[in-house]
């Protein structure tokens, strides 16, 4: 579900169109005043009505409806992927296999997750972003994020918790060669016109895309460590450590490890 994002949007239905087929890709408008763009090829884009309120609240309102979306989907779907507009989901290349390919191979009982790399500007390192790029060779640094841990495979209708983050009632499976990518703090500049945005301002979306913007302060101040290594061990952690109060979401249990993202990922998006 999303509202004015066309720069994210062309980018999630161009990757998941190669990926799944663009007719079997559903974008739901947040508000009957967003237009349903020109350039969406196939992809089922759907206007509906505002979820207005407060950020908690608003969230709250969006995953009930897309929760059940995605149960109506699953009547003519095996599986259904749910995702922000700014996230996506990559199998390792080293698998040569297509995220449908690898998705149909997979148990998913009834979520699977990708492991969470929160991809961001290094500042003195890398320019602004070019659309015409693919985001992954213009950006080589991100913090591997319990927050990006997310339940967004799913094969039977469940809850899902605000933001894809938990289903509810059930645990989840971090798959061994899944990650979600979250693209949100690629470029500063965007950023920050996202945080002065007036639609945003008023429904109190400030305080948190700048809480967001400290994943280029994090990847810009630290070394990064080797990819090899360090995705294995913050699997595991994630595994096995649980958020306090939601013992069905992951935690890094406080690390903030910055890892370089290897080459063989740059044309993949």
């Amino acid at each position: 579900m999303v509202r004015n994002d066309e720069f994210f949007l062309r980018k999630w239905i161009s990757y998941y169109g190669q990926q799944l087929g663009e007719e079997n890709l559903y974008v739901y408008l947040d508000g009957k005043d967003q237009p349903v763009p020109q350039w969406k090829g196939k992809a089922n884009v759907i206007p509906c009505e505002r979820r207005q309120g407060t950020v908690a609240k608003s969230d709250k309102m969006r995953i009930d409806f897309l929760s059940d979306m995605a149960a109506e989907l699953l009547k003519r779907y095996d599986m259904v992927i749910g995702i922000d507009v700014d996230e996506f989901l990559v199998v390792e290349p080293s698998q040569n296999k297509s995220l449908r390919e690898y998705l149909s191979e997979i148990k998913c009982a009834p979520s699977v997750s990708g492991l969470g790399v929160d991809v961001g500007q290094h500042m003195g390192l890398e320019t602004d972003i070019d659309p015409d790029k693919t985001f992954l060779s213009q950006r080589r640094f991100g913090v591997l994020s319990s927050r990006y841990t997310k339940t967004s495979v799913i094969s039977e209708p469940v809850r899902w918790g605000s933001g894809f983050h938990r289903v509810k009632g059930h645990n989840f499976r971090i798959d061994p060669n899944l990650y979600l990518f979250h693209f949100g703090c690629i470029d500063l500049n965007m950023l920050r016109l996202r945080i002065n945005d007036k639609d945003r301002l008023d429904n109190g979306w400030s305080k948190h895309l700048a809480k967001r913007a400290k994943t280029i302060t994090v990847v810009s101040g630290h070394k990064a460590r080797e990819w090899e290594k360090s995705i294995p061990f913050m699997r595991r952690v994630e595994s096995c450590c649980r958020q306090l109060f939601a013992w069905n979401k992951p935690s890094t249990c406080g690390f903030k490890w910055v890892v370089r993202i290897p080459e063989r990922f740059e044309n993949v998006l």
